[in-house]
């Protein structure tokens, strides 16, 4: 099956009207709609200098319920990926 993309804004609530596409009259298509995500204006990005300046660096240095943050940090990071139930635990080592 080939797709034909034809991008249209919609000028009225609920309606779209598709011109120019290669089909012939009584021929069966599908039709799938899919919003656009709007567009968004770009970050931008921090310098190094910015980036030492902004407080980020060595941030959890003064911590003391934290031993290890490299541990503390993988651990962060794995439970990010299993998007589960956040376990705080760790936090009061």
């Amino acid at each position: 099956m080939e797709a034909v993309r034809v991008q249209q804004v919609v000028a009225k609530d609920g309606e779209i009207l598709v011109r120019g596409i290669p089909y012939k009259k009584g021929q069966l298509v599908e039709i799938i709609v899919l919003p656009q995500p709007l567009k968004t204006t770009p970050r931008s990005h921090l310098t190094v200098r910015q980036l030492r300046q902004s407080g980020l660096i060595g941030l959890w240095k003064d911590r003391d319920d934290i031993r290890d943050s490299a541990a503390y940090a993988r651990r962060l990071r794995e439970q990010a990926q299993r998007r589960g139930d956040i376990n705080y635990d760790f936090v009061r080592q």
